[in-house]
């Protein structure tokens, strides 16, 4: 299963790809700009969102890897961004192997902050990561949008 799954990530990496290269195009003060009406967040700070929710769901709360979140005023640029997303490539392909053979299988997890654990698969873990990306892929398009840009196809299928 985690051949289909790294495949599936595959993917992800390559809608990725397409976002980021969009994002090159933006002029470096709107890609750190933060945008009024997504809360005053800027397209920065919500990658770094995303990168973190990985680190978060699959090191920490999956495998009980210490805390470790990267602060977006860290990152400066596009650069620094598909960096923190190769550190994030790997994480997803150590998180593979560690569920290899317990992908259904319903464990509970401790998820920091909470009063109980939640009783999850590690493909629940997986597909959640991976949708949470798609949904914030579709606001940084959005907030792009917003700052004047005319946002470009990053969908799996692109024409």
């Amino acid at each position: 299963m985690s051949s289909v799954l790294l495949a599936q990530y595959d993917l992800v990496k390559s809608t990725r790809t397409a976002l980021l290269d969009y994002c090159a195009t933006l002029g470096p003060a709107d890609f750190t700009a933060p945008v009024p009406v997504f809360n005053n967040s800027s397209l920065r700070d919500l990658l770094v969102h995303v990168a973190n929710a990985y680190r978060h769901w699959l090191n920490i709360v999956a495998q009980g890897h210490p805390r470790s979140y990267v602060d977006p005023a860290t990152i400066p640029d596009v650069e620094a961004v598909r960096q923190l997303f190769r550190e994030v490539d790997e994480l997803v392909t150590g998180y593979c192997a560690w569920a290899e053979n317990h992908w259904q299988t319903t464990q509970l997890f401790t998820v920091p902050s909470r009063p109980t654990p939640l009783l999850l698969t590690p493909l629940a873990l997986f597909t959640h990561v991976v949708t949470h990306e798609f949904h914030h892929k579709g606001q940084l398009l959005s907030m792009s949008r917003q700052l004047g840009y005319t946002p470009v196809d990053t969908d799996v299928i692109r024409f």
